[in-house]
């Protein structure tokens, strides 16, 4: 009974971590900017194509994230400075109100990027996630963090989903108005992701 308990608060604390870093309603306002102009119904498949790119590279990373950075010599620093100016670049976009006409078209899939990753699955959320996957000894901590990684994701996929009906509330003075503080915010996290991986370079 101990070994369950213990498990169940394993994954209670895997999910609330990764929950916290994701943050579904922070995102909200940044998906919305990207996806305006499209229909609802894109809107709501990017919902779930956002929230499914997301499932896949945290657990590509669970699974083979030590690997892959060793393999390939990356650094946790650097990996989260990539990020970073990537984030950076998608907030100006949306502070110059370009990013909403660029996925008016429908060959554009911000569901991928920057949605996906690294708004979503960014060096934060791999990183704890890869320090959670150090922590599994057995199989129902293994069982606790998959389920973790899974209830986050659908967290993730009903928060953006049930947010493409506030288009219709706001419209698109809202949404443009959202776009401006939505790159203001991405801009704020794009910078601090940057200086935290040059402090962690010199650490």
């Amino acid at each position: 009974m101990s070994t369950s308990v213990t498990a169940l608060t394993f994954g209670m604390q895997a999910f609330v971590t990764l929950l916290v870093i994701l943050d579904p309603p922070g995102a909200t306002p940044i998906f919305l900017s990207l996806v305006k102009g499209q229909s609802q119904r894109r809107q709501v498949r990017l919902a779930i194509q956002g929230a499914a790119v997301s499932f896949f590279v945290i657990t590509l990373f669970a699974l083979f994230g030590r690997l892959i950075l060793n393999y390939l010599n990356i650094s946790i620093p650097a990996l989260q400075a990539a990020g970073g100016l990537l984030l950076l670049l998608v907030s100006l976009e949306l502070l110059r109100g370009g990013v909403g006409n660029a996925t008016a078209n429908p060959d554009v899939n911000v569901a991928l990027v920057p949605l996906g990753t690294p708004l979503l699955a960014g060096p934060g959320a791999i990183v704890a996630t890869m320090v959670y996957v150090q922590k599994v000894h057995t199989f129902n901590y293994g069982l606790a963090l998959v389920l973790a990684i899974v209830g986050v994701h659908l967290v993730i996929a009903l928060t953006l989903m049930f947010s493409t009906t506030i288009v219709k509330v706001i419209k698109e003075s809202g949404v443009m108005l959202l776009a401006r503080i939505a790159g203001l915010l991405l801009a704020a996290i794009a910078v601090e992701m940057i200086v935290s991986a040059i402090k962690d370079f010199f650490a």
